[in-house]
């Protein structure tokens, strides 16, 4: 058995790392809160978390009744289902020192938050198939792609043949930018990244409860196929998790 992984599970375990300098400690300045987006893009309100009428069930039965649910329904999600979703996992609850700091609906080490959300969207009201991109600071999104109506086929294709997948209403993806928390935390970022991006998914799991909807953490994928198509390097930023989304019985 291959074990030697397992000094990433561990803080502060391998040489070098209590006398790590990283970009943090030598001044430079914090990276984007935000991957940047065009200029140009038509950017797509979604409805405000004030304005939320749902996901008021008990926590207790959200937790009580999650399941990685993998049969949906052929019925959408409404917009103000999918706004809600996205805000549980990736809501901007307030800007702090001097706006370079988010806290959010979920926990991250050192509050910096490397995420980035993508979502193929195949059946929500009042929303056109596509790919889009969303903007966690201005809770809004945008639109990536043209309709192109192989992309449920090609994202099952990425995730090695799981043709469930592309039947759902939503999938959400999750990409990172690991300079990000690699400012703050150096080569001890790896531990980070994968327990924050797992409190995400959490948070989507109980959020699709409230609703009556269902999702099943994805971590079965070809890196390359899917990293190329959300149009992401693999490098600077990596396609981590996904999940897909849709109305459960």
């Amino acid at each position: 058995m291959v074990t030697s992984y397992r000094k990433y599970l561990k803080n502060q375990a391998f040489p070098g790392m209590t006398e790590m300098e990283t970009d943090l400690m030598k001044g430079l300045p914090l990276p984007l809160i935000q991957k940047p987006y065009p200029e140009n893009a038509n950017l797509i309100d979604l409805i405000s978390p004030q304005q939320f009428s749902i996901g008021r069930i008990p926590l207790i039965d959200a937790i009580r009744n999650r399941r990685s649910r993998r049969k949906f329904k052929e019925k959408p999600l409404t917009l103000e289902e999918l706004s809600f979703l996205l805000w549980a996992t990736q809501g901007v609850q307030k800007l702090i020192r001097n706006g370079l700091i988010t806290l959010r609906t979920v926990p991250s080490g050192g509050a910096m938050h490397p995420f980035e959300t993508y979502l193929l969207i195949n059946s929500v009201n009042s929303v056109r198939h596509g790919l889009y991109r969303y903007l966690a600071l201005e809770h809004k999104m945008y639109k990536l792609s043209c309709d192109d109506v192989d992309l449920p086929a090609k994202i099952n294709e990425a995730c090695n043949g799981q043709n469930f997948i592309g039947k759902s209403a939503v999938v959400f993806i999750w990409t990172v930018r690991p300079y990000r928390t690699e400012y703050r935390y150096g080569e001890d970022s790896l531990k980070d990244i994968l327990i924050s991006v797992g409190h995400i998914c959490q948070n989507l799991y109980l959020a699709c409860e409230s609703i009556g909807a269902g999702t099943c953490s994805i971590i079965a994928y070809n890196q390359k196929l899917l990293d190329n198509f959300i149009g992401v390097d693999g490098d600077d930023e990596i396609v981590l998790y996904l999940a897909p989304v849709g109305k459960v019985q």
